[in-house]
């Protein structure tokens, strides 16, 4: 169940394409990365841990925007990944239930964005009519969870969960060392960033809203 939390006094709202805002040490950021098909889109943030975002995007199936909060790792230039015993993360996220759309983790490892050798891996905490780049590759489970791992073949790989979180914990270390093992990641990649938010692709023409109750990332 998502923690109810009510952000009614927002300190930050933003309807720019790249607005974003820092707090706590995170980044809560609009995203609107595909403006060339994206409709408006407003973000309205309480704490890097409580906002909300109203968008209205077309009925077709192009990912628009990905609203999302993250933590960037060395000012994005990141980390190795085995210096770390622990990478894990909380989060509660609920999407509008209309439309097409995935509230998903997105983590970036041997860079951030597209570029030779990033690596970007997913994991879907719910979705609604979406499907990830590439094939079904394999099953993963843990926490009580089962994923269906799909991937493609230019450094893309998704855990989108059989059945719909809106709130929990998830053990990314494990995650990424999965990866790796089974060749879908490459060995000890750098970590640069780590967000969690929606991937709007339409909300059939009409306003919806995503609220998030909940996130936080532990590395150690």
């Amino acid at each position: 169940m998502t923690p109810s939390r009510n952000c009614g006094s927002p300190e930050f709202t933003t309807s720019d394409a790249d607005g974003g805002w820092s707090d706590g040490g995170y980044y809560v950021h609009n995203n609107m990365w595909n403006s060339g098909e994206a409709g408006p889109e407003t973000l309205r943030a309480c704490a890097y841990n409580n906002w909300y975002v109203d968008s209205t995007q077309p009925s077709t199936t192009s990912v628009k925007t990905y609203p999302n909060v993250h933590k960037d790792i060395n000012d994005q230039n990141g980390k190795p990944f085995n210096d770390y015993s622990v990478i894990r993360s909380t989060f509660a996220g609920r999407g509008p239930g209309t439309g097409i759309y995935d509230v998903a983790y997105d983590l970036w490892l041997n860079g951030v964005g597209d570029g030779k050798g990033v690596t970007e891996v997913m994991v879907w905490t719910e979705n609604l009519k979406q499907q990830p780049s590439g094939d079904k590759v394999a099953t993963y489970s843990a926490g009580g969870h089962a994923y269906d791992v799909w991937a493609d073949d230019d450094g893309y790989i998704a855990f989108v969960s059989q059945s719909t979180q809106y709130s929990g914990a998830v053990d990314l270390k494990a995650m990424i060392a999965w990866g790796i093992g089974k060749g879908f990641i490459p060995p000890n990649p750098t970590v640069n960033q780590i967000g969690y938010g929606i991937e709007f692709c339409s909300t059939g023409g009409g306003k919806a809203r995503f609220t998030l109750t909940d996130f936080s990332v532990t590395m150690s």
